[in-house]
């Protein structure tokens, strides 16, 4: 079966959608958001086409497209539909896939399950996406133990950030996690530069050690 990753973040507007454009660049991969709340404005889609220049049929259509930026369980009931977690099945196709979960791993799709409860079900490696600002080592090693306690396959951290040594060494220590990278805050940010800093600050070979 083809790579299959899950990209997930520690919080919400992290920056998890910019990595996934890269890493479906870097990947030659397709790329799929099952659940968009939010529809005014560039979806994230729609940012993962322009960003990592992937071709349209390429980019998957979401399960459900929600009106209001919040979490997808009130955007859903604002818009009177429920979403089924239960009907989240992954696309068909040989190549790569990324998938980008919402906000952080307990955002509720529904008034009982959480994007956590799905990544359980589905067994995908999960990429973890964090900020390196303050509070990052809390927020961080909590969505790790909220991964493993699912018994979801952690395939490693992706920092998104300045760089901050010290910060990112605690967080694999005492994380237990293998830091595939950090993706550095790019001034200039385009496809040219996002693709450039991606192969500078990660080995895309770690990306495929895990199949599902």
């Amino acid at each position: 079966m083809s790579l299959r990753i899950v990209v997930t973040g520690t919080d919400t507007g992290i920056g998890k959608t910019v990595f996934s454009a890269a890493l479906t660049d870097a990947l030659d991969a397709c790329y799929w958001k099952p659940v968009q709340s939010g529809l005014d404005g560039e979806t994230d889609s729609e940012t993962v086409l322009r960003l990592g220049r992937i071709p349209s049929e390429r980019i998957f259509p979401e399960a459900w497209r929600l009106n209001t930026p919040v979490s997808p369980h009130l955007s859903a009931e604002i818009d009177g539909v429920t979403i089924d977690p239960y009907a989240l099945e992954l696309p068909h196709t040989s190549l790569p896939l990324v998938i980008e979960g919402a906000g952080g791993l307990l955002v509720p799709l529904t008034r009982h399950q959480t994007f956590a409860d799905v990544f359980a079900r589905w067994q995908i490696p999960v990429v973890l996406c964090a900020r390196t600002a303050l509070g990052t080592i809390n927020h961080t090693l909590l969505s790790l133990e909220a991964l493993r306690q699912r018994r979801i396959p952690v395939l490693g951290i992706a920092f998104l950030g300045d760089a901050y040594p010290d910060t990112q060494r605690t967080i694999a220590e005492m994380g237990d996690v293998r830091v595939l990278g950090r993706l550095p805050r790019l001034e200039g940010l385009n496809s040219d530069t996002l693709r450039q800093a991606f192969r500078e600050h990660f080995d895309i070979s770690s990306f495929g050690e895990v199949i599902a």
